[in-house]
């Protein structure tokens, strides 16, 4: 048995996990954000309801380790923000503790216990309001120590020109400070943004989904080109990692059509062909951070 926690800028939710598809929800707290003492008597009740001494303690975080420091960076957290959280929180509860990215729990929750069950290369992405992802071989994090691996959404990599006939593209700036990169054009206020530069015209994701799915023919070419832009970054994406599944999880993955087209122009793309669907939807839509969390701390029980 495992405690785990899904911790986020506004509530911490935890949970007691005996498998992947057993995981025994708590009610959500407000995250304490500011005090660190505060924060751990959270994660000390909770621990203190389950049936006993756990294994160990593994956490969701909205934000990484760093793999040379070991120090997180959970800018929406203050209170664990540059600390060494892994030792600390061992120090303080007194059990082996381990924390990975959401994104990389979305991957091993759906590697474990979703879409990705039964496949050895998983890439899991998320498109919402940032475009990120995580890789799992073999139902192992690559991320285990911390890390970078699996961010496809950073990179000045993005077309300048995209859509039949093309179209030019600026290098729209990105958060991470680079230009050029997917997350400023492919996530859902990147899918916006584009419409606007198309078009001149604002609308909100949701609103140019809907309208596309409507026929509307200015949110058609936005759409073609979005698609354009962002299969051949995941085309590279599962020629290097040999994924053989990729879900998608956040706010554009409720757009089952836009997936669908998202994957038909991908599967023309990559060097090894498929025969079914290779960008999916998530299965795993209900605390996906809980279960990921659960499946990080049973691989460390089992391993």
């Amino acid at each position: 048995m495992i405690v785990c926690f899904d911790i986020g800028g506004t509530a911490i939710k935890g949970a007691v996990a005996y498998s992947a598809e057993d995981v025994r929800p708590f009610p959500r707290q407000p995250t304490p954000i500011d005090d660190f003492d505060a924060f751990v008597d959270i994660l000390k009740e909770v621990i203190g309801q389950a049936d006993g001494r756990p294994d160990c303690v593994a956490l969701s975080i909205t934000g990484i380790i760093e793999p040379d420091t070991q120090r997180a960076v959970v800018a929406n957290v203050p209170c664990i923000h540059g600390r060494p959280l892994q030792a600390d929180l061992e120090a303080a509860l007194g059990l082996p503790v381990l924390v990975a990215n959401d994104a990389d729990c979305f991957v091993l929750a759906e590697a474990g216990a979703g879409a990705g069950r039964g496949h050895h290369v998983v890439f899991g992405v998320i498109l919402g309001t940032g475009v990120g992802g995580g890789l799992v071989v073999g139902g192992r994090l690559i991320n285990a120590e911390g890390g970078f691996a699996g961010e496809w959404g950073h990179g000045p990599i993005a077309a300048t020109e995209a859509g039949h006939p093309p179209v030019h593209l600026p290098r729209f700036q990105c958060g991470c400070g680079q230009k050029g990169c997917i997350d400023p054009i492919c996530s859902a206020r990147g899918m916006e943004r584009l419409h606007h530069h198309l078009h001149d015209e604002t609308l909100t994701s949701e609103d140019i989904v809907r309208a596309w799915e409507r026929g509307d023919t200015r949110a058609a070419r936005t759409m073609e080109v979005y698609v354009d832009v962002i299969a051949s970054p995941l085309a590279l994406v599962a020629n290097v990692t040999g994924c053989t599944i990729m879900p998608v999880g956040g706010g554009l993955s409720n757009a089952t059509a836009l997936l669908a087209e998202i994957d038909r122009a991908l599967r023309q793309r990559i060097l090894r062909k498929f025969d079914r669907p290779l960008l999916v939807k998530a299965q795993c839509e209900i605390e996906p951070g809980l279960i990921g969390a659960a499946v990080l701390g049973l691989s460390y029980r089992s391993g």
